[in-house]
């Protein structure tokens, strides 16, 4: 599905095709994201959840297992590998059996998709992208002349 979208107040960009959220959208003189929307909206859901900051932070300072998990977090041991899951399909954690005994899990942080994650975050939440405000409408951009005709500037 393809949306025509007419926006005025960006100018020097061509129109431009862009995949946003699954859907093909036109967009006219539009700048385009400096990163992949979906992907950071998908991050922005699985880090959503208090407790799953909560466990990145813990994976943060090292390796770690479920029961060590739950000593600091004080959830059931269901809610912790339900998180868990969600982390890991995310690609944020990673986890590995021990080589001994297979019950055992280790999770630990997927250091490049931390990586990937602040280069993410930081490009598209860069203070520098920031720009001021074009007259190219509203009010300000009208002009009035004595015979009371108005026109665009």
């Amino acid at each position: 599905m393809t949306y025509d979208l007419d926006i005025t107040c960006f100018s020097k960009y061509n129109s431009t095709y862009v995949e946003l959220f699954s859907k093909e959208i036109t967009m006219s003189n539009v700048l385009i994201p400096p990163t992949n929307l979906e992907h950071l909206a998908d991050q922005l859901k699985v880090l959503a959840e208090p407790n799953r900051l909560l466990i990145i932070n813990l994976l943060i300072e090292g390796v770690q297992c479920n029961c060590e998990l739950g000593d600091h977090l004080q959830m059931a041991p269901n809610l912790i590998s339900h998180h868990l899951r969600v982390l890991r399909e995310a690609g944020l954690i990673d986890v590995e059996r021990d080589a001994l005994d297979a019950r055992w899990m280790y999770y630990s942080i997927n250091l490049q998709a931390l990586k990937e994650l602040n280069q993410d975050w930081g490009t598209f939440f860069d203070p520098r992208r920031i720009k001021p405000r074009r007259q190219t409408c509203g009010p300000k951009t009208l002009t009035y002349a004595p015979d009371g005709t108005i026109s665009q500037k």
